[in-house]
């Protein structure tokens, strides 16, 4: 039974919301991850990293909660339990303790830069199935990919 009728036709709202479901996942993963790199960040970039960071959990945080209220919407309720993020987020992650501030911007880097890979998939996927949720998508993608430039350019050029 579902709460909330949608708008959609089954097929459409099962990949539209499958995207939704994995975008959120994503999200709240990247939220977790930026704010646990916040808290341990070290180094002569503290600041500007510890601020950075921040710039990462808000917008994470933002999309997550209108990527979640855009399945309510279809008829979907979104799972945001920590369980679900725990056993499905795969994107890479700061290590425990203390994170050098080249590191954690690096492991910033590269996760968003998953994310986004995963996001552009998904944004295919939805192509036919549901404008409205593509439209979301590019967003969070045009979002993802300013914040991964700028983490981006923190290292530049690259050690090593």
């Amino acid at each position: 039974m579902t709460a909330v009728r949608s708008t959609l036709p089954d097929e459409a709202r099962r990949v539209s919301c499958e995207a939704l479901q994995d975008t959120l996942v994503d999200l709240l993963g990247l939220s977790l991850i930026g704010k646990q790199a916040h808290w341990n960040v070290v180094g002569p970039r503290f600041r500007s990293i510890h601020l950075q960071l921040d710039e990462v959990v808000t917008a994470a945080r933002n999309f997550a909660d209108t990527v979640a209220e855009r399945s309510a919407a279809l008829g979907v309720p979104p799972d945001g339990r920590p369980e679900t993020i725990a056993k499905t987020f795969t994107l890479p992650a700061p290590k425990e303790g203390w994170v050098r501030d080249s590191d954690a911007v690096q492991m910033l880097a590269e996760s968003l830069q998953d994310a986004i890979r995963r996001l552009r998939e998904r944004i295919d996927a939805t192509e036919k199935a549901d404008l409205v949720t593509q439209d979301l998508l590019i967003s969070i993608t045009a979002e993802l990919e300013k914040q991964r430039w700028m983490f981006d350019a923190e290292n530049f050029p690259r050690e090593g």
